[in-house]
């Protein structure tokens, strides 16, 4: 749970931060930071995906889960459920910046393969480093936020320490019934998509890294007869 931690304070001390520097900072350092960190992202994938042993595993678990996750559309259901959230607390207290902070930051932060693959990492490998990246991206991204919504965004770290910590304590219960072989088949699919939320933050792409998600599971199924 430390990195979880870590990701909570994070966002809660770049939340007070934002709040006090208000609108001081420029826009173009964010920018600039942000891009840095997008390549460190795209490097951890590549590390990541280095550790598989099956290159057929890869392909199978890539082809059919994203089919999976592209008929499911589990990026639409996402973005639908997030804007139905918002639309509800906006309707209720449309004036008050503190709400619209905590929803902003808690969509914006627990939404995402990034947080999902973070906590299974460190729930099944004990490795950490997707999360604490995720939590230097976080802490950016709440001073911003923070400077024009307020301190509403720092209550959103609760949430996200909620949200990862549950996908943590869940890959840490499944953690028995899965092998060595089957924890680095799936660490290699899910960096591959740590890359490819790497190259959207940088603009290079477009993709629905989250209809892919379901390729990261399917090693735990493929390895049994591969």
């Amino acid at each position: 749970m430390i990195g979880v931690t870590v990701n909570f304070l994070a966002i809660a001390s770049g939340a007070l931060v934002g709040t006090l520097l208000k609108k001081g900072i420029p826009e173009r350092l964010t920018k600039m930071v942000i891009s840095a960190l997008s390549l460190c992202v795209i490097y951890i994938g590549i590390s990541g995906a280095l550790e598989g042993q099956n290159t057929l595993v890869l392909v199978i678990s890539m082809v059919i889960g994203t089919l999976l996750g592209e008929l499911l559309d589990l990026d639409g259901h996402f973005n639908k459920a997030a804007e139905k959230i918002g639309s509800k607390f906006q309707k209720r207290d449309s004036e008050s910046k503190f709400t619209d902070g905590f929803v902003t930051g808690t969509l914006v932060f627990c939404i995402g393969a990034m947080a999902i693959m973070g906590s299974f990492d460190a729930g099944l490998t004990g490795d950490n480093t997707t999360l604490y990246t995720k939590a230097l991206l976080d802490g950016i991204s709440s001073i911003a936020f923070a400077s024009a919504m307020g301190i509403g965004v720092a209550l959103s770290a609760v949430c996200v320490f909620v949200y990862e910590g549950a996908f943590v304590l869940l890959a840490q219960y499944i953690s028995g019934f899965i092998s060595d072989y089957m924890v680095a088949e799936m660490t290699c699919a899910g960096s591959l998509l740590i890359m490819l939320i790497g190259l959207n933050m940088l603009g290079l792409t477009n993709i629905k890294v989250m209809n892919m998600l379901p390729a990261v599971f399917m090693p735990f199924l493929l390895c049994n007869f591969m």
